[in-house]
């Protein structure tokens, strides 16, 4: 494992993570990478070996623990974590990609020139789709495995005893795992993690959007009142107008009398 890859990769993503991104990623490099790294493989790395069923028929051991365990929980959660943190490099490739682009354009036209974008790193644009089309990612590949790993065990539970009934064993029967109780708590360990990752993945979501539907009616507000102000001070200007051409207008004497007889 090479922690310094790790530990840029976290700093990296960090930087243009909100605080419930970075909690997320304390989460999964705190307690699931590290606990992969330096527990699941001593807890599962003998599991074949001390899978032992009471019968000396060639080949009934190998099928039982074929059928009890089709994927090793290790490989599996090797996989999530791969899928789980790969959309994270999406953010950081996407603001290099904004960096690269706005060098390329001062290098064109001058320093002086217009900016691109005001922030390379402000999710707004194309940035903020791509970090919430990656949360929801996230989302989807950890509830796909948390519901693989309860479908292929059917649950997260590890009985001591196991019946057996598949070919080549002669009749059904008694295979044992290593070390259940030490396994459950490992794999409810994974599970709860993920959950847990999965619940502040929707709850940066809801902060992205609200904070963006703020923003929107904030602006527009803005623009609302902007032009209300300019409307009415536009008025104002108009009246005082009115009155100055209605004072310099020349004032029609009223004809006399005799001129009206005559």
């Amino acid at each position: 494992m090479n922690w310094a890859f790790l530990q840029g990769l976290l700093s990296g993503v960090n930087k243009y993570s909100t605080a419930f991104g970075r909690v997320w990623l304390s989460i999964v490099f705190l307690f699931r990478v590290m606990v992969f790294v330096v527990a699941a493989e001593k807890v599962w790395g003998d599991e074949q070996k001390d899978f032992k069923c009471n019968t000396a028929q060639p080949g009934c051991h190998n099928v039982c623990y074929d059928h009890f365990f089709p994927v090793s929980h290790v490989r599996l959660w090797a996989l999530q974590l791969i899928f789980v943190t790969c959309p994270s490099l999406l953010v950081v490739m996407h603001v290099a990609y904004r960096e690269d682009r706005e060098r390329k354009h001062r290098l064109k036209y001058g320093e002086n020139c217009r900016r691109l974008y005001k922030d390379t790193g402000k999710k707004r644009g194309g940035l903020w789709w791509t970090y919430v089309l990656t949360l929801v990612f996230k989302i989807g590949v950890d509830a796909t495995f948390v519901y693989l790993l309860y479908h292929i065990y059917e649950g997260y539970d590890f009985p001591s005893l196991i019946k057996c009934e598949q070919k080549p064993c002669p009749n059904k029967v008694d295979c044992f795992i290593a070390r259940p109780t030490e396994k459950r708590i490992f794999t409810l360990f994974m599970v709860v993690t993920s959950l847990a990752c999965i619940f502040l993945s929707f709850l940066e979501i809801i902060y992205l959007v609200g904070k963006r539907c703020r923003e929107l009616f904030t602006s527009v507000h803005h623009a609302h009142h902007s032009m209300t102000n300019t409307l009415s001070s536009g008025s104002n200007l108009m009246e005082p107008n009115a009155l100055k051409a209605g004072k310099n207008t020349p004032e029609t004497p009223a004809p006399s009398y005799s001129v009206a007889i005559s």
